[in-house]
């Protein structure tokens, strides 16, 4: 990956500290996921979207002891819009309403008093929508064998051992991200049918409810967006289908939790999931912003961009504070978006 070979140049050259006051830009816009104890398990394959606990409260030290300043969604943008420089500033944000959020990462964000946001799917919230991606993982971790169709191609393989079940993962997770919604959910569903996985009490499991939710939003540090109701790559259902799942998510979080939510997040978020369409559409529907998961910091030329906003994945591929400081200065972007600082087509 382009990522990985860009960050083991900078870690061995430390050209990254010589390029960082040309390349870090106002800031940047953190994405996590999952926080969590590491499990330790020969198979697991989302791991990528997690963090430690740990890491999550040595991330927040770091960024402060760089004299990065930890603001809310709100704040970096009225300095975005105002043209204001300054600290360099990161925006914390946490996607899709994990439980356990408020049991890991909660308590680190309060010890730093560091403002956060909340990007909710309202159907996790409800338990109405899938986490297919665990379902799948669920579902190859319980089997000795697949042989299903997806993109049209037959996928016949033993998942018996640790890495077997690895590449079945990998073989079955690339075909479903290549395909449609409907695709997707039809290999999940019979792959989790034949697992005996129940999907919906899985969500409820690994998500928190409205309950929970309405007090985590009355939170001092906290800002709450909308993240689609279903999870859907918008970029790859129609425009009403579309339209439904940013409009509904806004409209039905903000009935439960009584309060706006003036801020969007694309679900997936990579060029392939949301693209020009979908950044007109939260333009037509009256977001304040819309965060991407396209990788890249901050710079005043986003004021014109703000339905397409770049994001820096914190995971549990680069968990470490050197790594930290690599995508904090910004530099391994400039090379991944050929020189561009906006990357919003």
């Amino acid at each position: 990956m382009a990522i990985e070979a860009g960050m083991e140049f900078f870690r061995a050259s430390g050209a990254h500290r010589l390029a960082e006051p040309y390349t870090r830009g106002l800031g940047a816009i953190l994405m996590f996921h999952r926080v969590r104890p590491r499990l330790e398990q020969a198979f697991e394959p989302n791991q990528p979207l997690e963090i430690t606990p740990e890491f999550l409260n040595a991330l927040i030290a770091r960024l402060r002891q760089r004299g990065v300043e930890i603001v809310s969604l709100e704040t970096a943008l009225a300095r975005l819009r105002a043209g204001e420089a300054g600290a360099p500033f990161a925006v914390l944000t946490f996607d899709d309403g994990y439980r356990d959020f408020v049991e890991h990462a909660l308590p680190a964000l309060e010890r730093h008093n560091a403002p956060f946001t909340l990007y909710l799917t309202a159907g996790y919230a409800d338990a109405s929508a899938r986490l297919w991606w665990v379902e799948l993982e669920e579902a190859i971790r319980r089997l000795d064998r697949l042989d299903v169709i997806a993109g049209g191609k037959r996928i016949c393989c033993a998942a018996a051992t640790a890495t077997q079940k690895r590449l079945a993962f990998a073989e079955v997770y690339a075909q479903l991200r290549a395909g449609d919604e409907a695709e997707l959910l039809r290999v999940v569903t019979a792959l989790s049918a034949e697992a005996c996985i129940e999907p919906h009490a899985l969500t409820r499991r690994l998500c928190l409810g409205w309950n929970e939710l309405r007090a985590l939003s009355a939170h001092a540090l906290a800002t709450i967006g909308a993240h689609s109701v279903t999870h859907a790559r918008l970029a790859k259902v129609d425009c009403a289908a579309a339209i439904y799942e940013m409009a509904e998510s806004r409209l039905r979080i903000e009935s439960e939790l009584q309060r706006p939510v003036p801020h969007f997040c694309y679900p997936v978020g990579d060029p392939t999931s949301a693209a020009r369409r979908e950044f007109e559409l939260a333009a037509r529907l009256g977001f304040a912003s819309a965060v991407t998961t396209r990788p890249g910091m901050i710079f005043p030329e986003h004021r014109e961009h703000l339905m397409a906003l770049p994001r820096l994945s914190v995971n549990g591929r680069h968990q470490s504070l050197a790594a930290l400081d690599i995508l904090m200065s910004g530099a391994p972007f400039v090379l991944m978006n050929a020189g561009r600082r906006v990357a919003a087509a």
